[in-house]
């Protein structure tokens, strides 16, 4: 199982819940179950193809939370997405095993790990016995990168895909994510965008979440709820160099850009 039928054949778009008090744009907006819930489902009827669930900021200067406060934000609502029949598989954004044991307990299909499986690899082993699919995003602890960055990205992706792989995680249950906004200069994340093709080149699907990110905002000089048409031109970009899947809050917007840009690079490709 993939994850997802329609990977390959179109962009998918995966949704943002936040449900967390202090998450970088939209901290506290859905933070109790009925905000959640009636989020989620205009993000489903907006386009979105997966909904992710996240339960802790990652923003820079955020104060980690514990396993026991993380399930507690994130299990009533995956169980309450469930129960009212969530028409697309849900994912858990985490990186503890623990919580991603639990959420695919409650409900939750995919496990989405910042982290890549490097800072809980039990996360790994669960992932492989509840045969579920894996985003395994690059992160690191610093920014001493060699010469050429992207290529040190490109191995230490290709490390996490094969640490998945070794327990027990099949091929075409791996995403992997470049890591926008993590680990990563302001000048880095310009060139990443123009080298994604680099990262597709891997053999994996290609998931990015670039959306309202830092570069961005920096580029147009403006606030994190004001950058939808950057996000959109992220999203484009990354279609044109082979991205599978965007991560996106503004599912709208992004649902007919990546249609769009579908048209042109899929169906081109095809009659080419």
């Amino acid at each position: 199982m993939s994850i997802h039928p329609d990977l390959g054949k179109r962009t998918l778009i995966m949704g943002i819940l936040n449900v967390t008090p202090d998450s970088f744009s939209d901290g506290g907006k859905y933070d109790t179950v009925d905000k959640a819930l009636a989020h989620a489902r205009r993000m489903v009827e907006e386009g979105a193809d997966f909904i992710d669930v996240g339960g802790e900021s990652t923003r820079p200067g955020h104060r980690p939370v514990g396993a026991e406060e993380e399930m507690r934000r994130i299990l009533p609502v995956i169980r309450a997405l469930k129960e009212d029949g969530c028409p697309v598989p849900i994912s858990v954004d985490t990186y503890k095993a623990e919580v991603a044991a639990a959420a695919l307990d409650a409900g939750a299909s995919i496990v989405n790990d910042i982290w890549g499986g490097r800072r809980d690899p039990g996360i790994l082993r669960v992932a492989a016995e509840r045969g579920a699919p894996v985003v395994l995003m690059h992160n690191r602890e610093n920014t001493d990168y060699g010469p050429d960055f992207v290529r040190d990205i490109a191995r230490e992706l290709m490390e996490c895909a094969e640490r998945a792989l070794a327990a027990g995680i099949p091929r075409e249950r791996i995403v992997l994510d470049p890591g926008f906004g993590f680990a990563k200069t302001m000048p880095q994340h310009y060139e990443l965008m123009a080298r994604l093709g680099e990262i597709a080149a891997l053999g994996y699907p290609v998931l990015i979440g670039t959306s309202r990110k830092r570069f961005i905002r920096y580029a147009l000089e403006a606030e994190p709820d004001d950058v939808v048409e950057g996000t959109i031109a992220t999203t484009a970009l990354g279609i044109a160099q082979g991205v599978a899947i965007v991560r996106v809050h503004d599912v709208k917007a992004n649902a007919k850009a990546a249609r769009m840009a579908d048209a042109v690079v899929r169906r081109g490709r095809a009659a080419g």
